[in-house]
């Protein structure tokens, strides 16, 4: 076999083979396959496509192609949670102690920001102390005793994804569904958990700008779990708009706490909800409306803020920043960005807004760079909101003003002020089932 043929078949827009797709994948991991042939059969795939079945071979062998995680030591269903990332995104923050203070065990993996977008374990390593990077034995002690605990990703966790995704960077093959949904879906098969809920994101800050787009890869994501035995459910969330008002990693994790006390903004409030109720369906807690009501209890008692902050302690984090957020670093500089005219914000890049937030030091530019974890905005309005000529519309924050310059100019590329109020984007577009879609 040669992966020569290998690419000029998918180049020609044939199926490939079991055997080609594991060749190949395994082969790249190896070393006996180049950076350029794997590149040209990338290319390929995203140009000609892949069906569903080479999609879950192609996921299959990435998931083998590293440790698979045995959860069964730990008691129960384990429910997982994976985003396809945006702008403000901090559920898994709220969503993860909602569920683990209504019994169902969280042993959850994260990933850090990549580009515009946040990445979880960034945010919890904002809080003094916490450790993300734990052994086997310590995560498993710690769900048995605790419920929860939510860590980096291993190295040895599907190392193709690694080695492949570094590549599609690189080569502008990112932004291929079957790429995407074999990419996560590795990680994914690979961690572990007997349940898994998608939040497929939608909007100028997702990789999926329509509902189409991201109801087929919610769809083929849906399809590669439930063939591996999870049970699968997906919901495609809004992403035009960022979730709350904080961006940046030391704002979020105060505004995610906010939520867990009762004092959060409504939209990331609900997106929570919406999450932590469709998690409690999949492990089996009872129907819709039991499980609204169980995550809305533990919510409004304070038991979830509890657990999120045994979860920390467990960790090594100081849990009184999470109790009195004036306790967290804050950024030595803060600038206002002002509305330029009357009316009504009609449009929000959000993508753009994410990328400001990293121009101030809240994410990375390069795989090298240090975050500064104070770093960050907070919008003062969003997308329908009324702002008047001179308003500060958004707070930037940074340790060097010279930062804001390029930051406020990013952010105002992304915003359009009209005359005319716009229509509210929903929340939440549609449910994905191995039944079907269900749209809202």
């Amino acid at each position: 076999m040669r992966m020569y043929d290998i690419i000029a078949s998918k180049r020609d827009g044939n199926v490939l083979s079991d055997e080609e797709i594991a060749f190949a994948v395994n082969g790249y991991v190896a070393g006996t396959i180049p950076d350029y042939q794997m590149s040209a059969l990338l290319m390929a795939i995203y140009l000609k496509g892949m069906t569903d079945a080479e999609t879950a071979i192609l996921t299959e062998v990435m998931a083998h192609s590293g440790d698979m995680v045995d959860l069964s030591p730990i008691p129960g269903i384990k429910v997982d949670k994976h985003s396809t990332g945006g702008v403000g995104d901090k559920t898994t923050l709220v969503v993860a102690p909602i569920v683990a203070a209504c019994g169902v065990p969280v042993a959850k993996m994260s990933g850090r920001g990549l580009g515009h977008t946040g990445g979880t374990i960034d945010k919890m390593e904002a809080v003094p102390g916490t450790r993300t990077s734990l052994t086997q034995e310590e995560f498993f002690a710690q769900v048995r005793r605790i419920g929860l605990s939510v860590i980096g990703q291993s190295g040895e966790i599907a190392v193709a994804d690694k080695k492949l995704y570094a590549l599609r960077d690189v080569t502008a093959t990112v932004g291929c569904i079957p790429l995407i949904a074999s990419s996560i879906m590795s990680k994914k098969l690979a961690a572990g958990s007997d349940a898994i809920l998608l939040d497929v994101t939608m909007g100028t800050g997702a990789f999926m700008q329509n509902l189409d787009d991201a109801i087929e890869l919610a769809r083929l994501m849906v399809s590669i779990g439930t063939a591996h035995g999870r049970k699968m459910a997906a919901l495609i969330t809004d992403m035009d708009r960022p979730l709350g008002h904080n961006i940046g990693n030391a704002l979020e994790v105060q505004e995610s706490m906010a939520v867990l006390q009762g004092k959060g903004p409504a939209d990331l409030t609900e997106v929570c909800l919406q999450l932590a109720t469709n998690m409690l369906l999949l492990a089996g807690k009872g129907d819709f409306k039991t499980c609204r009501a169980l995550a809305e209890s533990v919510l409004n008692n304070g038991t979830a803020f509890a657990k999120c902050c045994q979860m920390f302690e467990a960790q090594g984090g100081d849990t009184s920043v999470l109790k009195d957020p004036s306790r967290f670093p804050k950024a030595r500089y803060s600038y206002d960005i002002s509305a330029r005219a009357d009316g009504y914000i009609t449009a929000h890049n959000v993508e753009d807004i994410g990328v400001a937030s990293v121009l101030l030091g809240a994410g990375r530019q390069t795989k090298e760079d240090t975050i500064d974890f104070a770093a960050g905005i907070v919008l003062h309005k969003k997308l329908g909101d009324a702002v008047h000529s001179g308003q500060a519309i958004a707070t930037l924050y940074a340790d060097d003003p010279a930062l804001f310059r390029g930051a406020e100019a990013t952010f105002c590329r992304s915003l359009t002020i009209g005359a005319q109020k716009p229509a509210e984007p929903p929340l939440i577009y549609a449910r994905v089932t191995p039944q079907g879609v269900e749209r809202f």
